[in-house]
């Protein structure tokens, strides 16, 4: 089983990357995310894999991050979903984007992913709804974008975020200066205290 490879690019190709190792080059099918950063031919790269085997073949998938190679597996998780369309959208979406996506419910992030039609992203985002925040990484907030994206989040947090999106800012920016300023106001905040204070986050 092979977990991870540390080498030398030799090729890029549309949908994977030949890595030398030594003399030996590993294939590695990679989204297009990754291949766009992992750099160019000639030059070191580190990669995260997740090894297939099969009866006829054996495939490995590279990955920048092991947050990234996770989200791989959790999405395949879902009916309907293999590593052709999970790579699809790990090209679409990094994985903050993808628990910000599932966590607000939004379907058609999701359905963005080429091979991604309305019944699989339905699924996506109900099925991984409560397990995608363990791995959200660097994604925040995700309590508290799950209750907005639900409607059950309390009134002056709702009022706040949608005041601050009306200023102009974008939801997740909104969600998570919002949720900053909660931890600075404390329960029983209103929601004109809670707009003052994010506005103050989202000005630093």
């Amino acid at each position: 089983m092979i977990g991870k490879l540390k080498g030398t690019i030799d090729e890029i190709g549309e949908d994977y990357v030949l890595v030398d190792v030594h003399g030996v080059c590993y294939v590695a099918h990679c989204s297009a995310r990754t291949l766009s950063k992992i750099g160019s031919a000639g030059e070191a790269c580190v990669l995260f894999i997740e090894t297939y085997v099969r009866e006829d073949q054996l495939r490995l998938f590279g990955f920048m991050t092991a947050l990234e190679r996770e989200w791989f597996n959790l999405l395949q998780s879902v009916q309907g979903v293999g590593a052709k369309v999970a790579l699809a959208v790990l090209s679409t979406l990094t994985p903050g984007e993808l628990a910000n996506a599932i966590a607000l419910q939004d379907r058609a992030a999701v359905s963005r992913a080429p091979g991604v039609g309305p019944k699989v992203a339905m699924r996506l985002v109900t099925e991984l709804k409560n397990r995608a925040p363990a791995f959200a990484g660097e994604a925040i907030n995700i309590a508290l974008k799950q209750e907005l994206g639900e409607g059950v989040a309390a009134a002056p947090v709702a009022d706040a975020v949608s005041a601050l999106t009306n200023l102009g800012y974008s939801r997740d920016q909104a969600a998570n200066a919002i949720a900053a300023a909660m931890k600075t106001a404390g329960d029983g905040a209103d929601s004109a205290k809670l707009i003052r204070l994010g506005l103050k986050e989202l000005a630093r």
